[in-house]
């Protein structure tokens, strides 16, 4: 991505804890919580190496193509886990909108400005709108008496984690 370096490595630093808990999560008693962080770690960790600053390390060539075969066969797998759960449908555009980066980065490396506006601009809109509801269902509520839950099992966690990965897709669309 076309990121300055400090706000990169911090891109990078986000996407790569993000990641490592969604890893943890992938530990958990909870089924549902299992299915989604495995493809949340993907996307976490493939969002920070895609930040990497470009001042520091340029990719090669063959990256691009890469990071699109992983993350279209990772958006396949959520269009067939979205017939169950359509928090998939997210993966899913979030897996495209990988492919769709990788994709641009590909045809203009080293550039300032890549990709068809129409399709950054309506991703845009979906992310931010995705930020900010995620957002709002952070706002804690009131519960008396919670029991202890692991580490792992915890949904405010998965959902700062879910909210900081639109955050950070948010910030590489706008340098498209």
């Amino acid at each position: 991505m076309h990121l300055p370096a400090s706000p990169g490595w911090l891109l990078v630093a986000l996407c790569a804890a993000t990641g490592a808990y969604c890893l943890l999560r992938m530990r958990s008693d909870v089924e549902e919580q299992r299915r989604a962080a495995g493809g949340e770690a993907l996307m976490g960790f493939g969002m920070a190496a895609m930040a990497v600053p470009a001042a520091v390390f340029t990719p090669p060539a063959w990256t691009w193509p890469v990071y699109a075969a992983v993350f279209g066969a990772a958006a396949l797998r959520a269009l067939w886990a979205a017939r169950a759960s359509a928090h998939h449908l997210h993966h899913l555009v979030g897996t495209a909108a990988m492919v769709y980066m990788a994709v641009a980065m590909a045809a203009s490396p080293g550039h300032g400005a890549s990709g068809v506006p129409l399709v950054t601009g309506t991703l845009l809109l979906y992310f931010t709108g995705y930020v900010l509801l995620t957002g709002v269902r952070l706002v804690p509520v009131t519960a008396g008496g919670a029991a202890a839950v692991r580490l792992g099992d915890r949904p405010e966690l998965a959902r700062a984690c879910r909210l900081s990965m639109g955050i950070a897709m948010v910030s590489m669309l706008l340098t498209m």
